[in-house]
């Protein structure tokens, strides 16, 4: 009886195993196929690194086809880069929880599959949409030296028969590594939600570059106007041969102007300011160029005479009569001696060509590498009205001023400059101007010239805006200019073709203000993510490095012995 006890005991635990294993069983089944149709995660970061912005979601949800991403960061790369493309497959991976299907992305090496001459073609066309290449340092072998290897740490996004390129990382600029990684993860949201909302536009705002006061048409802007085209729809306005500005253009742009606005032409800005038109001002006030300086010895800058003071003091700015001097600034080659009769060139700094500092408070600047600028004048805001004023690019903490009329000369760059007379601090030099504009002809057109002008536009004159209207101000025109190589023809604005090894963000900041003025779809707000470096005391791991090693080694062991100890003693209370 004992033993058919027993055996019966036996074939009931075993039952009771079984089944408990099953229950196990479909419910992980049950669970995984919950997994397969329900998502959800909590994101416990600070910053909240790993959710997306509301507008994100929504541009996502509305995906009417597929975008194909093609990510070119596969390869044997440093610790950093892996991070950076983990970073964006995690990025990627979140897009298509909300995208479903109509994501599409894939992680390649640019060229892959493709011969020498082909691979070759392929790096071009990346370098022609806007991605940058990297030169690396890669030590192939222990017992080789290192090696140049030169990756595109970008993507492209395809979407219908639109394919628009984008950059992954930031331009260095001299940056702390560490940081420029940081701030090219926290701009991964932006990049792709931005380059998708482009892409999946059925119309493209539409942006007029305006002609007829001697604004730039010709090399010297041709990677400012292929980059408008590759995203904007782009064309040109005669301000003398048209009656008034059109409304069909979301923005129009002032690209150096050098001859005297008459009040007619100035009343036709003006109005189309008032009726909700955006404009991007990039003016010289002095008449200085490098062209101009390299044909003289000595050259003497002067006022160009524009007669735009008033319409800009009026809408909330005035740009000073002066040149800006900074110790933070770029470099040209100068003849700094000779051997036997060849003279020897170095790079020596032009403080005529200052660093601007992203303020880092707006969207459009936020996150953001230096600009390079080429003899900057100081802008003043005014006080008073309802016109926000918000400063986008300044010098840096050490910068001088020099009124007009500034005599230049080849001769100061052989003098070291007097840090003691770069005592202003933080000029600016890009200003952005938001509210109800105040037409600068208010109270001054009789009744028999707002007939007359009402007549010739179809559109009645407005002494003030009806809506909230945008407009940026900035007091160098070369910020959108590029060098022209005389082998490469012309190069990416914001590169110094003496040293083109560093790429300055004067292409960004074009691109994130047109963003800025011409879309309402809040875009923008992905630019405001900050992720927050958390690094280990380094002096700190030093001294405690072998603490935290025993700790590390032996704590894990001496918790497996204490677990196997209670076991063992339970063990033995129970069936002693």
């Amino acid at each position: 009886m004992n033993v058919n006890k027993t055996i019966i005991v036996a074939t009931n635990r075993r039952k009771q195993y079984l089944q408990r294993a099953i229950i196990v069983i479909v419910v992980l089944t049950g669970i995984n196929i919950l997994a397969a149709f329900l998502h959800n995660r909590w994101d416990l970061t600070a910053e909240k690194r790993y959710t997306l912005t509301p507008h994100t979601k929504q541009l996502l949800r509305d995906l009417d086809s597929t975008v194909t991403i093609e990510v070119f960061l596969k390869g044997d790369y440093p610790a950093s880069f892996k991070q950076l493309a983990q970073s964006t497959q995690e990025l990627l991976e979140e897009f298509r929880e909300y995208g479903g299907q109509h994501i599409q992305f894939s992680f390649q090496s640019p060229g892959q599959g493709l011969d020498d001459s082909s691979r070759l073609a392929f790096q071009q066309s990346l370098v022609e949409r806007g991605i940058t290449p990297f030169n690396m340092q890669v030590q192939e072998d222990a017992s080789q030296g290192y090696s140049e290897k030169l990756i595109f740490p970008g993507a492209l996004l395809h979407y219908g028969n639109k394919t628009i390129g984008i950059n992954l990382l930031k331009n260095q600029g001299g940056a702390n590594p560490l940081e420029t990684m940081n701030s090219s993860e926290a701009l991964l949201e932006y990049q792709f939600s931005s380059a998708i909302y482009h892409l999946q536009q059925k119309q493209q705002p539409l942006v007029g570059y305006m002609l007829g006061n001697g604004e730039l048409l010709g090399a010297e802007v041709f990677s400012a106007l292929t980059t408008m085209q590759s995203n904007y729809g782009l064309d040109t306005i005669t301000l003398q041969y048209v009656s008034h500005i059109p409304k069909d253009f979301n923005l129009i742009i002032f690209a150096k102007p050098v001859s005297r606005f008459s009040d007619e032409d100035k009343l036709k800005i003006d109005q189309y300011v008032m009726n909700g038109g955006r404009v991007m001002w990039f003016v010289d006030e002095l008449n200085v160029s490098m062209d101009s300086l390299q044909h003289h010895e000595t050259y003497v800058a002067l006022d160009q005479g524009l007669n735009l003071e008033d319409m800009l003091f009026k809408y909330g700015v005035r740009i000073n009569q002066d040149l800006l001097q900074d110790i933070q600034c770029d470099q040209i080659p100068q003849i700094v001696g000779h051997n036997g009769n060849q003279p020897q060139f170095a790079l020596v700094p032009f403080p005529y060509f200052p660093l601007l500092a992203p303020t880092g408070a707006h969207p459009i600047v936020k996150n953001m590498d230096p600009v390079l600028s080429h003899f900057a004048s100081s802008i003043d805001t005014v006080k008073g009205g309802d016109i926000s004023k918000t400063v986008l690019l300044t010098t840096s903490n050490s910068t001088r001023a020099v009124g007009a009329p500034v005599q230049l000369s080849w001769n100061d760059l052989r003098v070291k400059p007097n840090v003691r007379q770069f005592t202003r601090h933080n000029l600016p030099v890009a200003v952005l101007l938001e509210g109800k504009f105040t037409s600068v002809f208010r109270n001054r057109l009789d009744l028999n010239e707002q007939q007359a002008l009402e007549q010739a536009t179809g559109t009645a004159f407005k002494n003030n805006a009806d809506t909230i209207n945008k407009m940026i101000v900035v007091s160098d025109a070369d910020i959108i200019t590029n060098a022209v190589s005389q082998k490469e023809g012309p190069l990416q604005m914001g590169i110094n073709m003496y040293n083109p090894s560093v790429v300055f963000a004067n292409r960004e900041f074009l691109l994130n203000s047109l963003e800025y003025l011409t879309s309402n779809s809040g875009i923008m707000e992905a630019r405001n993510k900050q992720l927050t470096l958390r690094l280990l005391d380094a002096e700190k791991v030093k001294q405690e490095k072998t603490k935290w090693q025993v700790i590390c080694f032996l704590v894990p062991i001496g918790i497996i012995l204490l677990f196997a100890a209670i076991f063992q003693f339970i063990r033995q209370r129970k069936f002693e």
